[in-house]
């Protein structure tokens, strides 16, 4: 290898490093913007891998004679750095007026447009520096660059976005796009042009036709991008689908195309025919799907029970990732040389302008990569499923070996033959378990132990209902029980709704945040004053299905007349609605699941409050399981700055600790006890009282009973505690680490210590606060 060119891979593999930083930290902020359902996730998409593609395009199309391409590339690293402060600077703005109704989303992704613009030309500008074996040495870049973007993926998710926040992560991003222009340009400066500026010689040799390089290449870029859809879906849900996860599962894809890079360097200087390693790169493909479709979905099972008794959740987190490259690497591999390989056998039959090969390679790999991801995960998966995609990503990957080996010979011939065999590969690939969809990474423990109702892979998430032996059902999203009939959960589920419609008094219209197994929305339903239900739900297959297997539980909401369901994200819904209501209660969110957090934070909590009439209420469930103490503080701070008057109520399980009901207002919290139980006494109120006795309280006293204090208590428990914004989604990285933590009554007994005056809340008779007082006494270990 060239010395010199020992400079220039770092420099592009810094320049890797800070598009990925981008990558990771718009997505989160786009996330705010429009939201995290499946087809505003794919205009992002979209967006960026279009600029992708038209940066590589355009740049072949500007000679700059006289220019080292060395200065060339320090010009579009620059641009990538300006149109990253863009993106940081306008964004907000942009976000701003979306939410007022006068913005688009699609101009939220726009802003993105010029700095992916620049990231697209950034090897086709640096490809024009590449002389002689250039094949070979355009590999190594393609590696680089790829070493470089693990890095930057590592770096933002682990670090820079879980100790500082997106403003800082995004400035050390476009650091390093000045740092590597200002090297690039001191180098192009101190050689002269002739030197390293000649265009890249063809090599000599038969090779495929430009058309079949293209069409394999793209079909290969759409191959690749689908399975990583389907793949991080699937792993998602046996490792849980914390912020940690989503960036170790894509900077293992990254570092197989790293690895894959580099061999293809190495068959390219013992000038291998590119085309047909090309083309067998893609007949391994097929039985590299079969095989990582076999590992995820019938050996990653058996081995992630063992990682559940892990309390170290860095050691959870490294041994995810070893799961996640046993069975995704060797595809990401044949992926990562299929680029230069492809790029070498253009360039055989093409003018020897090095920009114009790797441009044009580039954008047929984007634009299949584009097509892959929005068909994968719009079409395919939502209407035949995982199973069935995959094997249809397996034909796609054997049809495309044809065009690049037809003209071998003989040798095309065998390969062809080998294809046709790889068929036989097809039925291999295995049908997703119910019991993964219901359980997750317990799947292996919880196998065969209840009875699926339904299932279904829709198009923001999988879910499946389930029937254990003795009649209680489950709703299992993404791999995580979401809600239950079981005593206590139903109890919780109903005081998510009752608590802040029993308070109120006289609520009409009302908003459920998550529709779940309805049971939440279902309290709304025995309320006579209340005319507008609204619930916002993002996936379209659970309302339905819920008033299938929950309909006695949840009173059958979703045909109530009043019932309108909004198919939309939570945040995206508040933040662009005009409505206002009297409650709005959030039913059951697992906060440690990536984007969950932006339905935690200050801004949203603020949203909400602007959308509560006067002497309206907010309830949101909070979990105490699988939390630790700086998670649970952090949710507890991060309410009460917006919600100064808020209470906590609790939810036990067998008198311990369990789940938590947060209740904002933003007047003081005063309760005439004596008022409550008359109107509760009520016979308008007859169906309230029959659903509060069947989750046990038999008075509001008895409701009431489960108070666990107040902001001005709690606060010196939970003060310093890490607020959770829209800037830095703390809360994802609190969480992410917390999801083994047996802690629950732990905490729950320590926010005890510090209820105090709770009397003096509760107006009304002496008998009603000696009523409330025993209640409480009940309920307390």
């Amino acid at each position: 290898m060239n010395r010199k060119l020992i400079p220039i891979l770092l420099l592009f593999a810094g320049s890797g490093c800070a598009a990925l930083i981008y990558e990771v930290v718009w997505y989160q902020q786009l996330q705010l913007v429009l939201g995290s359902t499946t087809v505003s996730l794919a205009i992002l998409l979209a967006t960026f891998m279009g600029g992708l593609c038209l940066g590589s395009l355009a740049l072949p199309r500007f000679p700059f004679p006289g220019r080292n391409p060395l200065v060339v590339f320090a010009g579009v690293e620059c641009g990538i750095a300006l149109g990253g402060l863009v993106v940081k600077f306008l964004l907000p703005v942009v976000s701003r007026a979306y939410f007022s109704g006068t913005g688009s989303g699609l101009l939220a992704a726009l802003l993105m447009l010029p700095a992916t613009v620049f990231m697209g030309a950034s090897f086709p500008a640096i490809a024009r520096w590449v002389r002689g074996e250039a094949a070979s040495s355009w590999a190594l870049l393609y590696g680089s660059n790829t070493v470089g973007a693990v890095a930057g993926c590592l770096l933002a998710g682990f670090y820079l976005l879980r100790v500082y926040n997106m403003a800082t992560a995004a400035w050390v991003a476009c650091g390093l796009n000045l740092a590597v222009a200002g090297l690039s340009y001191l180098l192009g400066q101190s050689e002269a042009v002739s030197e390293n500026a000649e265009a890249a010689e063809p090599a000599a040799g038969a090779s495929a036709p430009l058309w079949a390089i293209y069409l394999t290449i793209g079909l290969s870029g759409f191959c690749a991008l689908g399975a990583e859809v389907i793949w991080t879906r699937l792993l998602s849900m046996l490792f849980l689908g914390t912020v940690y996860i989503f960036s170790a599962i894509l900077a293992v894809f990254l570092i197989g195309l790293a690895i894959g890079g580099a061999l293809s360097s190495g068959l390219m200087r013992r000038r291998a025919d590119p085309a047909m390693w090309l083309g067998l790169c893609q007949l391994f493909l097929a039985g590299g799907i079969a095989y990582s479709a076999y590992m995820i979905l019938r050996v990653l099972p058996e081995w992630s029970r063992a990682v559940i008794s892990i309390t170290d959740p860095w050691k959870t987190l490294s041994t995810d990732l070893s799961y996640a490259a046993a069975a995704i690497l060797p595809s990401a591999i044949l992926w990562g040389a299929s680029f230069p390989l492809a790029c070498a056998a253009a360039l055989r039959r093409g003018n020897g302008d090095a920009a114009g090969v790797t441009g044009r390679v580039y954008a047929a790999n984007t634009l299949g990569a584009i097509a892959g991801a929005l068909i994968v995960s719009l079409a395919l998966v939502p209407n035949i499923g995982s199973q069935d995609a995959q094997k249809w990503l397996l034909v796609l990957c054997i049809l495309a070996t044809f065009p690049v080996v037809k003209h071998l010979g003989t040798t095309g011939k065998i390969i062809a033959v080998c294809a046709g065999l790889c068929l036989l590969l097809r039925p291999l690939v295995p049908a997703v378990p119910s019991d993964m969809i219901a359980y997750g990474r317990n799947m292996a423990d919880m196998k065969g132990r209840s009875e699926l109702l339904w299932m279904h892979e829709g198009l923001n998430s999988s879910v499946a209902y389930t029937r254990w032996g003795n009649g209680t059902v489950y709703i299992n999203v993404n791999g995580h029980v979401e809600a239950t009939s079981e005593d206590f959960d139903m109890r919780l589920q109903r005081m998510v709704g009752h608590l802040p419609l029993l308070l109120h008094g006289h609520a009409k219209s009302v908003l459920g945040i998550g529709f779940g197994a309805g049971v939440s929305a279902g309290t709304f339903t025995r309320y006579p004053s209340v005319e507008h239900i609204t619930v916002c739900e993002i996936e379209p297959a659970i309302p339905p299905n819920s008033n299938r297997f929950f309909g006695p539980q949840n009173y059958h909401v979703f045909e109530d007349k009043r019932t309108r369901i909004q198919f939309d994200d939570a945040r995206h819904y508040l933040m662009t609605t005009k409505d206002k209501y009297d409650v709005i209660a959030s039913d059951p969110l697992d906060v440690f699941i990536k984007g969950t957090a932006a339905l935690y934070t200050a801004e949203y909590f603020e949203a909400v409050k602007k959308r509560l009439n006067p002497g309206g209420y907010f309830s949101l469930y909070v979990p105490l399981y699988e939390t630790d103490e700086p998670t649970i503080k952090s949710e507890l701070e991060t309410f009460f700055r917006v919600f100064p008057n808020a209470t906590v109520w609790s939810n036990t399980r067998d008198g311990l600790g369990y789940d938590l009901v947060f209740l904002g207002q933003a007047e003081p919290f005063r309760v005439n006890l004596d008022e409550v139980q008359a109107r509760l006494d009520g016979p308008e109120y007859a169906r309230v009282r029959e659903s509060l006795l069947d989750i046990g309280f038999r008075t509001s006293a008895d409701l009431f009973g489960t108070y666990l204090g107040g902001a001005e208590g709690l606060h010196p428990w939970t003060q310093g505690a890490e607020i959770n914004s829209d800037g830095d989604l703390r809360l994802s990285y609190l969480a992410g680490l917390g999801i083994n933590a047996a802690m629950a009554n732990d905490h729950y007994v320590h926010m005890l210590k510090y209820r105090r005056n709770y009397l003096g809340l509760f107006e009304g008779s002496a008998a009603a606060k000696n009523a409330l007082q025993d209640a409480i006494l009940r309920q307390t270990p």
